[in-house]
């Protein structure tokens, strides 16, 4: 069969580039706020947040949005597509307006977690979209460049948040979002088809509750522990009642006759194995990209602007190889191409168990380069997998189900290594916290970010606290590190016993098994 007998919608590329535009404002939403941080915390320049305040600040977006990624996926397969990602970046797009103006925290919290609303609505209808409008030969390439504008968004965020902060007052970071986000309306409503599936039967309203319910409380658990430490019984308490809700959602799914989930997909190798290496990789990164960030910037004394330049060997990776993935995958199949991706990633990450506070900046950014190179050769193959396993009027809950896993698995990175960072920092810094006034001692005691702004009021003990602080901090990242390193290794034996080889996986798209409904749906 020629290329133009394809399948494929005859605007697919440029309704691709709408989609990475939705794509790119949800994400870099994200990346953008952490450099904020510091300025939103200032009560002259700011709005005086507390430290618990700016944790929210980012968390009441990751909450809702995790909590109702998985239910906006499998209402967007029957309400339409193209009408929620409408709906979902008018909703963004108001709440960064009312983020832009917030008066004080609590408002900037409560617009964050609309903004989550609105981000749980485009995410996963521009992959379905995607699935949708290609042609199983094509998606692959289609899915390489979607991979590669989230690479590009979370190393750009943090430059393009410097350059504003420079330049304009706090509310920038988020006021940049709204012409970006009327564009993508004006798009969207011009290029993109409407699509949803032909069948969609009954609500599985019981599903759909307890998906929410047990998302949004095991994220909760997830954030507090990290926020708080692991030894509070509100953060076990809220993890355990997320998974025995989620138990409860498997157990409910497998006896329903019209399953919001079909949770038999979970035996397909093609699907399930792919599922597990998004957890893993990302459970690993993203820890790995929070302290990688205090590291240059406090440690390394470089500016948030800087900071955000230094990600860039990053994204250049993701921009360069992901969108070639796809070719890489139907050379030599996609369990090579993962398990080569996946031992980069690992090899990185590990690599930052030995960068010490005299490394030569050049190091680190070979390193960032390896692990971009690394991830863009996971990403594609492993949501190609996972998409190509159900039919385009199911796209919503595959890429649902990818992206909730995604999101989940990084805040859990971030939680349990960054309560691995403090507790090894506080054990390492505490000898050197001796004869420092009370106040000096609890602040240096908490966090990096506490030992310089107390070296700020100590005078001529000042050298002496930053530089135990600086050995603590390294040393607790050390141990992050080899431990994401691990997580990230164990994907390979994943790939390994799992994923399917060249040739299923090169067959798999052109299979009818694999898309029953694909000649229908066209």
């Amino acid at each position: 069969m020629e290329l133009h007998d394809n399948t494929g919608h005859p605007r697919r590329w440029p309704i691709l580039g709408v989609l990475v535009i939705s794509l790119l404002v949800v994400v870099l939403d994200n990346t953008i706020l952490n450099v904020a941080l510091r300025t939103l915390a200032d009560p002259v320049h700011g709005l005086g947040a507390s430290q618990g305040e700016l944790e929210w600040s980012i968390n009441s977006y990751t909450l809702v949005f995790a909590g109702l990624l998985f239910t906006f996926g499998v209402l967007g397969d029957r309400a339409g597509r193209k009408r929620f990602l409408m709906i979902g970046l008018a909703l963004f797009g108001l709440a960064s307006l009312l983020s832009a103006y917030a008066q004080d925290p609590a408002q900037l919290i409560a617009a964050r977690a609309l903004m989550g609303v609105g981000g749980a609505a485009i995410m996963p209808v521009t992959l379905s979209i995607i699935s949708n409008v290609f042609d199983p030969r094509e998606r692959g390439r289609a899915i390489g460049v979607w991979a590669g504008a989230v690479g590009l968004a979370v190393a750009i965020g943090p430059i393009l948040g410097g350059a504003l902060l420079e330049h304009f007052w706090w509310g920038s970071v988020f006021l940049i979002n709204v012409p970006v986000v009327i564009a993508g309306v004006v798009l969207v409503a011009l290029l993109v088809p409407e699509s949803r599936d032909p069948r969609p039967g009954r609500v599985d309203v019981l599903g759909v509750l307890l998906s929410v319910v047990g998302l949004v409380a095991l994220s909760y658990g997830i954030i507090d522990g990290g926020e708080h430490g692991f030894g509070r019984p509100v953060a076990w308490g809220s993890i355990v009642a997320g998974l025995a809700v989620l138990g409860w959602f498997v157990q409910h799914e497998r006896r329903s006759d019209h399953p919001s989930l079909d949770v038999r997909l979970f035996k397909l190798p093609r699907f399930a194995a792919p599922v597990a290496i998004v957890g893993l990789v990302f459970f690993a990164a993203m820890g790995v990209m929070f302290f990688s960030s205090f590291y240059l910037q406090l440690v390394r004394d470089y500016s948030p602007l800087q900071t955000g330049l230094l990600f860039l060997p990053f994204a250049g990776a993701q921009l360069i190889f992901a969108p070639r993935s796809a070719a890489m995958v139907r050379r030599y199949g996609g369990r090579a191409v993962a398990t080569v991706g996946l031992a980069l990633t690992a090899a990185a990450l590990a690599a930052f168990a030995f960068i010490g506070e005299s490394t030569p900046i050049w190091v680190v950014l070979v390193v960032f380069f390896f692990q971009g190179v690394g991830m863009a050769n996971i990403m594609p193959p492993a949501t190609e997998s996972i998409m190509s396993a159900l039919p385009r009027e199911k796209a919503g809950v595959g890429s649902a189900v990818s992206n909730t896993v995604r999101q989940v698995a990084g805040a859990l990175g971030v939680a349990v290594l960054g309560s691995v960072l403090s507790a090894v920092y506080r054990a390492d810094v505490e000898g050197a916290l001796t004869g420092l006034p009370a106040q000096a001692r609890d602040a240096a005691n908490e966090s990096i970010s506490g030992a310089y702004a107390a070296a700020g009021q100590l005078g001529p003990a000042a050298p002496a606290l930053i530089s135990a602080a600086n050995d603590a901090f390294v040393t607790a990242m050390h141990w992050a590190a080899a431990l994401s390193a691990v997580v990230a290794a164990l994907g390979i034996l994943v790939v390994l016993r799992w994923m399917p080889g060249r040739e299923v996986a090169t067959a798999v798209p052109a299979a009818p098994a694999a898309e029953p409904e694909l000649a229908g749906t066209a």
